[in-house]
């Protein structure tokens, strides 16, 4: 923490409402993670993801197939 000299109580007013915003914000960017990784992890997502490479893995055996 910065040892910070303060003038008036105006000043130490300021930066404790400049903290407080900080603050806030944090909390909102780890609400916006917190959903992020709810997302991520559900069960529907892990399926259109194994679609999605099953996808690639057939259309490439495939192609394969095609050329040999």
């Amino acid at each position: 923490m910065r040892n910070k000299h303060y003038t008036s109580f105006e000043e130490i007013e300021l930066d404790l409402k400049l903290l407080s915003l900080e603050r806030k914000i944090a909390i909102e960017e780890l609400k916006g993670l917190k959903h992020k990784v709810q997302e991520d992890l559900s069960p529907l997502n892990w399926v259109q993801t194994g679609f999605k490479m099953a996808s690639k893995f057939s259309t490439l055996l495939l192609v394969k197939k095609l050329f040999k």
